[in-house]
């Protein structure tokens, strides 16, 4: 499975260097191999292992359900990204082959509700192309963001510290997950709106409600992804170097009274930086995440032959250390290459696109995708304190995963557009180059009919020399 992951993550960076399409072709029929049978090894792995026909039926589901996603996108949509949705895939298939081996109920739920998201995500990309008034929704999504953040601070139950959402008719609503992706909307159209001083000193309060509600709900690992994605945003839409050393300076103001307020704030940063230290007060989870990472090696136990069990949160926070135990650190830093990929992608669609609110929505999307991938996997290997964030379509979770689908969904829809906004240009290229010809031939004809001075004297005098031919004919027959 090393060797496939590899191959895969080669072709995803290769790819950008093709302009040939049907090299893309070729190198994207290539990935959706390598995925399918790198899916087909692990759950065989996992049957011989266990014995249990439960993991065929799940398996059975899961490769129907990757399949028909890559050929529903195909066809609904014949100018998508094909690379982001083999690597949308194929993280969805390394989350459901590390959950499965966590736990099964936890592997059937996260297919239904990847199934679900699927099936609501494929009418994302046409109301994003259709509709072309989303930037004039403003104030409802600031409205909207804000309300859904207060109402977990009043009726959100606890969990590891933090309320992150509630529940209705039995399903955990975390109301967070979404709320980034609104906000991201929020602040593109703002910006799109006015990118004045006193525009923005607005648009930078109401940004500010929303990480401080989730400071009072004392989930700091969202606050910490709207915060940089406002910095960024806010940079990209002004240019002024001023805003971000500001932005900076409040950051680090806030990190350092959170630091006080906040007791489980300091109980994760003593813990980062001496785990071991605090093994028996709160270092548990970072300890036995760097026990699993150097137990894996290079390439892995095999699945079922480490102890990822014993990581707290192993299918949910944790769930990188997981998959360097059993798969390796070279499948782990693939893993991590295929997130970079995903980026990529999203600064290509967002630099290519010519609307100012299209543009803001790309850039958001993907610093807020990418910022995750990294307080994830910088919490699961101590380079950061850990902040309770799940890794985007790997983590077992349903807000993030339906948030997620959301958002690579958004992002077909920007990049379909990108396809309409290039073949309109060529259109247009085309008839001015028509129209060009066009004048140019009527100018040739104009000059084949325009008055000449010389030719219509030649012409006369041609004329002349006839009639008197004629004349002298006349007088000989006579």
């Amino acid at each position: 499975m090393i060797l496939m992951i590899t191959v895969y993550t080669y072709l995803c960076f290769s790819i950008f260097g093709y302009y040939d399409p049907d090299k893309k072709k070729r190198c994207l029929r290539k990935q959706n191999v390598l995925m399918f049978v790198m899916h087909l090894t692990a759950f065989l792995v996992m049957y011989l292992e266990k014995k249990d026909t439960k993991i065929l039926a799940l398996y059975l589901m899961q490769v129907t359900l990757l399949g028909g996603t890559i050929l529903l996108y195909s066809f609904i949509y014949p100018k998508v990204s094909r690379l982001v949705v083999n690597n949308m895939c194929m993280l969805l298939s390394i989350g459901f082959i590390m959950i499965t081996r966590l736990n099964y109920d936890k592997a059937a739920k996260q297919y239904l509700i990847a199934a679900a998201g699927i099936v609501l995500c494929l009418v994302i990309p046409i109301i994003i192309r259709k509709v072309r008034f989303l930037s004039e929704w403003r104030i409802l999504y600031g409205i909207v963001g804000i309300v859904s953040l207060a109402v977990v601070v009043v009726v959100g139950r606890v969990s590891y510290g933090a309320m992150l959402g509630f529940t209705v008719a039995g399903i955990n609503i975390q109301p967070s997950e979404l709320v980034k992706i609104v906000f991201v909307f929020f602040v593109a159209s703002s910006f799109k709106r006015s990118t004045e001083f006193k525009d923005l000193v607005v648009t930078t309060v109401v940004a500010a409600f929303h990480v401080l509600i989730l400071v009072v709900s004392k989930d700091l690992g969202a606050a910490l992804i709207i915060f940089v994605v406002y910095l960024v945003m806010l940079y990209v839409a002004t240019h002024q170097p001023l805003y971000i050393l500001a932005g900076l300076g409040a950051g680090s103001l806030g990190a350092v009274a959170a630091y006080h307020l906040f007791t489980h704030v300091k109980t994760r940063v003593n813990v980062w930086r001496d785990p071991f230290g605090t093994y028996d007060n709160g270092g548990y989870q970072v300890a036995q995440s760097l026990f699993a990472i150097g137990t894996g090696g290079w390439f892995g136990a095999g699945l079922y032959q480490g102890q990822p069990d014993t990581i707290p949160v192993s299918a949910e926070d944790f769930i990188f250390s997981a998959i360097s135990e059993e798969m390796g650190l070279i499948y782990a830093m693939c893993l991590i290459l295929i997130c970079v990929s995903c980026y990529v992608m999203f600064l290509n669609i967002a630099m290519q696109l010519h609307n100012l609110f299209y543009k803001m929505v790309a850039l958001g999307l993907g610093t807020c995708y990418i910022f995750q991938v990294f307080l994830t996997i910088g919490g699961a290997t101590k380079f950061i304190p850990s902040t309770g964030v799940t890794l985007p379509l790997v983590s077992y979770g349903g807000s993030s995963l339906i948030s997620t689908l959301i958002m690579f969904a958004i992002i077909q829809g920007l990049y379909i557009l990108r396809e309409d906004e290039e073949e309109d240009i060529e259109r247009r290229k085309k008839e001015r180059l028509r129209a060009k010809r066009s004048r140019q031939e009527n100018a040739a004809r104009y000059r084949e009919t325009e008055y000449d001075p010389q030719r219509a004297k030649r012409s006369q005098k041609a004329r002349k020399e006839a009639a008197q031919g004629k004349a002298r004919k006349k007088q000989r027959i006579r």
